[in-house]
């Protein structure tokens, strides 16, 4: 059965809110050893998520921006500005992507893969039916699928998607896993089973690959090719 974001998101999140300081969250993030944390509202609704990417485009981006409206401010206007500028500390609010990209507990894992992938994130906020914050899921998280043995593996594409073929098509195909590569070998009675075969075993978690050595022909206890009898009287006297 494939699992699913609930079995390896880490429930004991590191977060921050709408009005945490930019030094406050730089702090969170080095002392946790983390590259990112969701920010929440008072609700614990994910409202959007920082980055060290996020951050050090703050810290790049902003400072040219200002210079160059220095430079395009008068003498008079810049010494006016300086003697009524207040400080303003930036907050997780302004430093945030958003809206956050959120998964579910109960989504698969590999849907939550394509999810990073497509969005080009390192992390998903998991949120609960509500969009609470309950979890998150980092990429590293979802790799610990490809450290399952290749005997887990095995008995995983043998009890799903062997089984899900015809009774007469599966005793024919036999499972071997290397590495997490699977290799199918054997005959079956249809080419639909062989690409259902191959297309059930790539959706078993910690599959690296798939070698297709399947076939079609006679599978065991099936009937073969009836044998061709001599009608009566077909015989020479």
């Amino acid at each position: 059965m494939a699992r699913v974001i609930g079995e390896v998101m880490t429930r004991d999140v590191v977060e921050a809110h709408r009005e945490t300081p930019f030094k406050d969250v730089v702090r969170l993030l080095d002392q946790h050893r983390i590259s990112g944390l969701p920010v929440v509202d008072d609700d614990d609704k994910v409202i959007g998520v920082i980055s060290e990417t996020d951050l050090i485009h703050h810290r790049i981006v902003r400072p040219v921006r200002l210079a160059a409206r220095r430079f395009s401010l008068s003498p008079l206007r810049r010494s006016t500005r300086r003697a009524t500028a207040v400080p303003h500390t930036r907050t997780a609010q302004e430093l945030m992507s958003s809206p956050a990209v959120t998964v579910h507990p109960e989504q698969r894992i590999a849907d939550a893969a394509r999810v990073m992938e497509r969005h080009g994130v390192e992390r998903l906020p998991v949120v609960d039916e509500e969009d609470r914050l309950i979890g998150i899921a980092t990429r590293r998280d979802l790799l610990r699928i490809f450290l399952r043995t290749d005997d887990e593996i095995r008995r995983e594409v043998l009890g799903t998607a062997v089984a899900r073929l015809p009774q007469s098509s599966a005793r024919g195909v036999a499972v071997s896993v290397r590495d997490g590569v699977v290799a199918l070998q054997g005959a079956v009675e249809q080419r639909t089973d062989i690409l259902l075969a191959v297309r059930l075993t790539y959706r078993v978690d910690g599959v690296a690959g798939v070698v297709n050595g399947l076939n079609i022909g006679a599978t065991p206890g099936s009937a073969g090719p009836p044998s061709s009898q001599a009608e009566p009287g077909d015989g020479h006297h």
